[in-house]
């Protein structure tokens, strides 16, 4: 994924913990379709 400065047009998911929506992180890029978590916090209280 190129990121060209639209935080826009970024995907989001939905935590499966806190049910908030979170976007797209760059540390994610490789991985994004394992990441079910929008924090370490959501992650450790599942």
């Amino acid at each position: 994924m190129d990121f060209k400065g639209n935080k826009q047009n970024l995907p989001s998911k939905i935590c499966l913990v806190c049910n908030k929506p979170f976007t797209w992180r760059k540390k994610w890029a490789k991985c994004w379709d394992d990441v079910k978590y929008c924090s370490e916090k959501c992650r450790r209280n599942k």
